[in-house]
């Protein structure tokens, strides 16, 4: 349900369009890897997402449960909450591993929180942690790597700045961009899984943010 109305409710704040390399193949028990820029980006990734017929659980930041309405979508959907810096934080990758052995997908965040830039201008994913990589040690789960470009545009620097941009996204009605890779299969040790990952969705942001004609996406 979260999927659907990320999918009706994103376009009305922006123009979402979203592209795949020619080889992407939807397939049960992925986990799809995204890059994270905003607060705005994980509704627009799942309404790329479902756009294409994806639709996974998202692994998100506990607190986002005890919002109303969106606590009770979350829970409703199967989604799954993370415990940052908590004794329960691990609780996260055991029901990521549940869901992924039900044939569930999985849209994890691997850089574990936001940039602490306060401008909206685009610029590669930071360094991952570790759960993407334990994630696929011990699921063998394929990975998807999704690059989003524009969420910046939408909401980004202070809590005045983003409340102000969410406002008035709907009239300004930024460009967002969402390219989906296709599947890898992660070896090696968990350092080297860690780097395949980490360039194959820098890769995927480049190909969104080059679509949106993002500078920082052609010089870095």
């Amino acid at each position: 349900m979260l999927n659907r109305i990320a999918g009706v409710l994103v376009p009305t704040v922006g123009r979402l369009s979203v592209t795949t390399d020619s080889s992407f193949t939807i397939m049960p028990g992925s986990l799809y890897a995204a890059n994270h820029t905003s607060l705005a980006d994980p509704a627009i990734v799942l309404a790329a997402l479902h756009r294409i017929g994806a639709d996974p659980v998202v692994m998100a930041a506990a607190g986002l449960w005890r919002v109303p309405l969106l606590g009770r979508l979350l829970a409703r959907g199967g989604h799954i909450p993370v415990h940052r810096g908590d004794r329960r934080a691990g609780d996260a990758v055991d029901a990521a591993v549940e869901a992924l052995e039900q044939g569930r997908s999985v849209l994890i965040y691997a850089e574990g929180g936001l940039p602490r830039r306060r401008d909206a201008g685009e610029a590669a994913p930071g360094s991952f942690r570790s759960g993407l990589a334990r994630l696929a040690e011990r699921t063998g789960a394929p990975v998807v790597p999704v690059g989003q470009a524009g969420a910046r545009r939408v909401t980004s620097g202070s809590t005045v700045k983003q409340l102000a941009g969410l406002v008035t996204a709907p009239l300004r009605r930024p460009g967002l961009h969402v390219h989906v890779g296709a599947a890898l299969q992660l070896t090696g040790d968990r350092a080297g899984r860690l780097a395949t990952a980490h360039t194959a969705v820098t890769q995927a942001w480049r190909t969104a943010a080059t679509r949106l004609g993002e500078p920082a996406a052609l010089s870095f």
